[in-house]
């Protein structure tokens, strides 16, 4: 297979991915972003002061919004992303309970903040393995946004039954830490 049929057959494998995985979310309830943020809050240590990227969610997303209040009444500087236009990364700007929100690109809400690098993102997805690959939605924001971010921690956000067998992956598709669910946190294992 050359190059340009193995990159054609991903982008097959991810499509068909990304609709099995929107089928999958489809009538979940968002509600159960409460339990999310009971489990990170219980399981997984931030540094003290740590800036964290969260996400207002969209459509049937998980609501991870209880986790980004109760955050932030911890002294966590919570950042949301704003959505550029293609190719290039999120960027992040500050908010605070209580902000209102500007419309965006996709659906998104993202503040007027200040722009500020996180050190740990809470990652919205389509889809995720145990070896820390996601689905997105296909434009590259987060990969990209993660290149950007070598050193920050990665942790998606999804309901406990987005997780499938095998993401198809190719080599700029960025990994993820470890997933949380309202079921637990799932701590990835890293395989080439």
């Amino acid at each position: 297979m050359t190059g340009e049929e193995a990159d054609r057959a991903l982008l097959a494998a991810k499509r068909e991915a990304r609709a099995l995985a929107l089928a999958r979310r489809a009538g979940a309830d968002p509600g159960l972003g409460a339990a999310l943020g009971d489990v990170v809050l219980r399981d997984i240590t931030l540094p003290e002061g740590a800036v964290v990227a969260g996400f207002w969610p969209i459509g049937d997303e998980i609501d991870i919004r209880p986790l980004l209040y109760a955050l932030a009444a911890r002294g966590h500087p919570i950042v949301l992303p704003e959505t550029p236009r293609r190719g290039l990364p999120l960027i992040f700007r500050r908010w605070q309970p209580g902000a209102a929100l500007i419309a965006g690109r996709f659906g998104t809400s993202h503040p007027d903040g200040p722009a500020l690098a996180p050190d740990v993102l809470f990652i919205p997805l389509l889809a995720f393995d145990r070896a820390g690959n996601r689905i997105g939605y296909g434009a590259g924001y987060y990969d990209r946004s993660l290149a950007a971010l070598p050193g920050a921690r990665r942790i998606g956000c999804a309901y406990a039954a987005q997780e499938i067998e095998r993401v198809p992956a190719g080599p700029f598709d960025a990994r993820l830490d470890a997933v949380a669910t309202e079921r637990g946190v799932i701590f990835c294992k890293k395989t080439e």
